[in-house]
């Protein structure tokens, strides 16, 4: 009994951050319905309570995680190795941001609901990164999916915000079918579900043939966590969500997920990691050609429809799918012992700069749209320039950075992604680096595109409505860490090469 509880102290430190935002959700869901009349009333600017609560969570459990230290991985659920310790420091940071963007976007009824599933949500992608079991892994992720559907729905409850939340509902919940469907197949041929008896169980199975399951893993792995990063073919629910849902909500749904996905899929080791061993069982060889060819369609369906785009949502949903196309390369790249630039760093490089940029265009969407204007097509932002010209430029930064152009971090994003893939030597990989070099100049017909509406066109709205200060500093933050990381990225660079 004494080593159980051993066990278990050792176990709840390595995961003591998300212990405190996951207490934080519970208080507020707790205390939330006393301060709401059976009438679904509650006092004017109970929303401040609830999102500083948010935020001082969260900075509580950021500063347990720059205390903490990477430690061995062990036998047990949870790990805390330099890559957990990077992406819950990343997750963190980004939910300090989203509690901004979603401030005001609840009434004062379900804003506490509201944020406490955003929470609960950083917990869950924290833990997803922490995961060594696949028992924890596939509860993290459902940590992540249930309270995203009603974070979709809570702060609007129109017809828009339904479909969205059913469309996204459903294909969510088939996705995770089909990842669990995988995973049981991956402990039926190993034997076990710590994920680093799995390593072992595939290094040593080179004595023999590699069993056709393991194929079978690799693809409904693939197809599992391919919903989660909006890649082709799983992207079909992204413009209609995205348009339907609320701007926090698409804003979550843009990266957060994303971060999830490309962890598990690291965890599952479906990247390659160095240089194979001659008949090593290894579900990367099965997985890489496969995500090869996703990576590409990913790449040129998301900025070709993207051009096709006059509502801003369904655009960056578009915007959203390619830059999945993008760091899918850094994945099938995978670490390096030829190249001073590997595609997994790349890879976490890009995740850093893509939070910054596309959450603070949706922050900045938010700054803009109030109850009598709400920004919904392109023709919305027309003049921007001239009513609001400090948004308008902080909105430039960020499609200056999506587009891949100096001085913004997205230059640096897209170079390392480029310069991993052709380093790599082989022709395939060369051919990844020209699709991404080919589509970076796709995507800046329409990211530019937009930066001409917002300049070059007279206003349609000739008034400047006030906008609400927290969305307003998310904005500025983002947009201080856009150019942050393109004139000094050598700190995060360096942090990466001890992931």
């Amino acid at each position: 009994m004494s080593e159980a509880i051993q066990q278990l102290n050792l176990a709840a430190k390595l995961v003591l951050p998300d212990i405190v935002l996951l207490a934080t959700v519970c208080v507020m869901f707790f205390a939330a319905p006393f301060l709401v009349s059976d009438r679904g009333e509650a006092q004017p600017g109970l929303r401040h309570r609830w999102g500083w609560l948010s935020l001082i969570g969260l900075l509580f459990a950021g500063w347990l995680w720059w205390t903490s230290t990477p430690v061995e991985v062990g036998t047990g659920p949870f790990r805390l190795d330099p890559l957990a310790w990077y992406i819950r420091g990343l997750s963190l940071c980004s939910g300090l941001i989203l509690v901004l963007v979603n401030w005001n976007q609840a009434d004062d009824s379900r804003s506490a609901e509201s944020q406490a599933c955003l929470l609960a949500i950083i917990a869950g992608v924290n833990l997803v990164a922490a995961a060594n079991d696949l028992v924890m892994l596939f509860l993290a992720l459902e940590l992540i999916s249930i309270p995203t559907y009603l974070y979709l729905l809570l702060p609007k409850k129109d017809a828009a915000g339904q479909e969205a939340t059913l469309k996204y509902f459903l294909l969510s919940l088939f996705s995770s079918a089909v990842l669990l469907f995988g995973l049981s197949y991956l402990y039926g041929v190993t034997g076990t579900t710590n994920l680093e008896a799995i390593y072992a169980a595939l290094a040593a199975g080179k004595t023999g043939p590699m069993p056709a399951l393991l194929a079978v893993v690799a693809v409904m792995a693939v197809a599992g966590l391919g919903f989660r990063l909006t890649a082709v073919p799983f992207h079909f629910y992204a413009p209609d969500v995205f348009q339907g849902a609320p701007l926090s909500g698409a804003a979550m749904l843009s990266y957060v997920p994303k971060i999830a996905g490309f962890v598990a899929l690291l965890r599952l080791a479906l990247s390659p990691a160095g240089a194979a061993v001659a008949n090593e069982w290894t579900l990367s060889g099965v997985a890489s050609p496969m995500l090869w060819w996703i990576a590409v369609l990913t790449m040129f369906v998301g900025n070709l429809l993207a051009l096709l785009q006059n509502d801003i949502r369904r655009l960056l949903a578009f915007s959203s799918v390619s830059h999945a196309g993008y760091m899918l390369i850094g994945l099938i790249v995978g670490e390096s012992t030829t190249s001073h630039v590997d595609g997994i760093e790349a890879l976490l490089f890009y995740l850093a700069v893509y939070g910054a940029m596309t959450v603070g265009v949706f922050a900045a969407l938010g700054a803009l749209s109030t109850s009598d204007r709400k920004i919904e097509t392109l023709d919305d932002l027309a003049g921007l320039s001239r009513t609001n010209a400090g948004i308008a430029l902080m909105l430039a930064v960020f499609f200056f950075s999506l587009t891949g152009l100096p001085p913004t971090a997205g230059f640096l994003a897209k170079l390392n992604l480029f310069y991993a893939a052709w380093s790599q030597g082989t022709e395939s990989a060369h051919w990844l680096a020209i699709w991404l070099a080919v589509n970076a100049a796709i995507g800046a017909w329409y990211y530019l595109k937009v930066i001409g509406v917002m300049y070059l066109r007279d206003p349609v709205h000739t008034e400047h409505a006030p906008s609400p200060t927290p969305a307003v500093i998310a904005v500025g933050l983002c947009c201080a860490a856009t150019l942050a990381l393109f004139f000094a990225p050598n700190w995060l660079w360096l942090a990466l090469q001890n992931v």
